[in-house]
């Protein structure tokens, strides 16, 4: 991939996150339609995939096939909204591995906190894509693939379900070979950081806390 941002225009995903934003939409709901619009997310992010070909025997005859080529895909969850997102994508890839990245936002400074690491070995031969539901300021997802770059990543891609201009631009400053993925950029952010119109905090709606 190379385009550096990509909305998903797709007419089920925007009718799954008109559901979503809705203030109305219980948990449960929102949970399930988080993981059924990271599906068609997924397809958009893996759509340039490197393949190769293997033999294969069909019930009719001998043939070369297309298969996934090189080493198994990274999927690195920002915690703990990322996990939502992380679901239906496992989902899709199943035999993908599994990293996460532990970050809380400092209330005061609005600069990320690292608390937890966990990352697969030999990023440096996977394509890994990072997945978090909001790209609000951005600070987050660069401080989350610092980290990955860190352990030697060199292919990597951002999927979100919402997206600010202000989190855009950060990430094209900090990581500009990182293309973004997302359902849909947003007006702005608001004096909180908010996405605004945005749905709220993708963590507590989709967990139930405040």
């Amino acid at each position: 991939m190379s385009k550096h941002l990509t909305v998903v225009e797709h007419p089920l995903v925007q009718h799954k996150l008109t559901l979503m934003r809705d203030k109305g939409t219980s948990t449960a709901s929102f949970r399930r339609l988080l993981r059924e619009i990271s599906l068609l997310l997924a397809y958009e992010i893996t759509r340039d995939l490197k393949m190769t070909t293997t033999t294969i025997e069909t019930p009719l005859r001998e043939m070369e096939a297309p298969i996934l080529g090189g080493k198994k895909l990274a999927l690195v969850s920002i915690l703990r909204a990322g996990n939502g997102l992380l679901d239906g994508v496992l989902e899709l890839i199943p035999a993908a591995r599994v990293g996460f990245v532990g970050l809380y936002r400092d209330p005061e400074t609005l600069k990320p906190v690292e608390y937890y690491c966990k990352l697969p070995s030999h990023l440096e031969d996977r394509v890994t894509i990072v997945v978090d539901p909001m790209l609000a300021t951005g600070n987050s997802s660069v401080a989350a693939i610092d980290l990955i770059k860190a352990k030697g990543a060199t292919s990597i891609r951002f999927m979100c379900l919402l997206a600010a201009p202000e989190g855009v631009e950060r990430m094209k400053e900090a990581h500009p070979d990182v293309p973004i993925v997302t359902a849909a950029l947003d007006e702005c952010l608001d004096e909180h950081a908010y996405i605004v119109p945005g749905l709220g905090d993708a963590g507590d709606r989709m967990f139930g806390t405040k």
